[in-house]
């Protein structure tokens, strides 16, 4: 069995859909904080908060858990910069007491959810698995501590893991079941289709003098069932080979912030009222990812490839 903490979220939702059609028998673990009881339609489901070992160790005793997806971290990079505390709490600490109860119970497959963040700003693109990771806030720094801890509890105890530098997560359930669902939400495509459903009156741009080809960031977009069948390939390869190791998730394309916009414009036939605003503290200009690695070891391939076809699920989702 495979616990999913953090499995009623966007993306670990997804993923348990998946492993499920796969026949793979999961338990959800989640504190519903963030996640959407509703995401969880397949396998188990456990009401347990991470901060809380002996809640996470009543969950191994009832379930035959081999395997563990991580997913659960609070991922807002300016409540980051607020609030460090509250991040190496959560994400950091939290994520100790799931390493022990796996120790305890002698669990030794590890799929950490780990983000681009840790690279910071790139020195080359695109970027490859052996970028320098230099992450420059909180919660890329809370990611790269964790696989630093993984990496130490591989060398001490034997427990195997791989990690999953995803870039932006996108787009929604081509079933209809799962789309971005956040609260607040701060991610760009959702907040465009916000405006062009007229429920927020605006979208903001942060920065528009970044050195990219229309001034305002540039980003890899990744839809989320691409991202749900990296972690089933990364599991199953992990299961079979032992091997711990590292791999980006993304789509190896670009998109400025405008094109993001305009391309919502074109999936919605609506105007979107423009917000130009000062740069936020902590956005690297351009980050672009290479894919390659995951590509050839894990045989993975993304399905959605173009910027168009991932906001067309995003806005039939958030429309419906």
């Amino acid at each position: 069995m495979i616990l999913i903490a953090g499995g009623a979220g966007y993306i670990g939702a997804q993923t348990n859909k998946l492993l499920n059609q796969k026949g793979y028998q999961t338990v959800v673990f989640d504190n519903l904080i963030y996640g959407q009881r509703e995401f969880v339609k397949w396998g188990e489901f456990f009401l347990g908060d991470l901060a809380d070992k002996d809640q996470i160790k009543f969950c191994f005793k009832k379930y035959p858990i081999k395997t563990v997806m991580h997913f659960s971290a609070f991922a807002y990079v300016g409540e980051s910069i607020i609030h460090p505390a509250k991040y190496y709490r959560n994400n950091v600490l939290n994520t100790l007491n799931l390493l022990e109860v796996m120790r305890e119970f002698d669990v030794q497959y590890f799929i950490f959810s780990s983000s681009c963040a840790v690279y910071g700003n790139p020195v080359e693109l695109p970027i490859t698995e052996g970028h320098p990771r230099k992450p420059i806030n909180p919660y890329g720094r809370n990611k790269f501590m964790v696989e630093e801890i993984l990496r130490e509890y591989d060398r001490a105890y034997g427990m195997k893991h791989i990690n999953l530098r995803y870039f932006n997560a996108a787009g929604a359930d081509s079933d209809g079941e799962i789309g971005e669902c956040h609260d607040p939400e701060t991610h760009l495509i959702p907040l465009a289709i916000f405006a062009a459903l007229g429920i927020n009156e605006d979208v903001k741009i942060f920065g528009t003098d970044y050195p990219t080809k229309d001034g305002t960031c540039i980003r890899d977009y990744i839809h989320i069932t691409d991202l749900a069948d990296a972690h089933l390939k990364a599991c199953e390869h992990l299961m079979s080979t032992g091997r711990t190791d590292s791999f980006n998730l993304g789509n190896g394309d670009g998109y400025s912030v405008r094109e993001v916009i305009n391309a919502v414009k074109e999936a919605s036939g609506r105007e979107i009222k423009i917000i130009e605003t000062e740069r936020r503290p902590g956005d690297p200009p351009k980050l672009i990812s290479d894919n390659q690695k995951a590509k050839k070891i894990l045989g993975w391939r993304p399905q959605y490839q173009d910027l168009k076809t991932i906001i067309e699920t995003a806005w039939k989702w958030h429309s419906r």
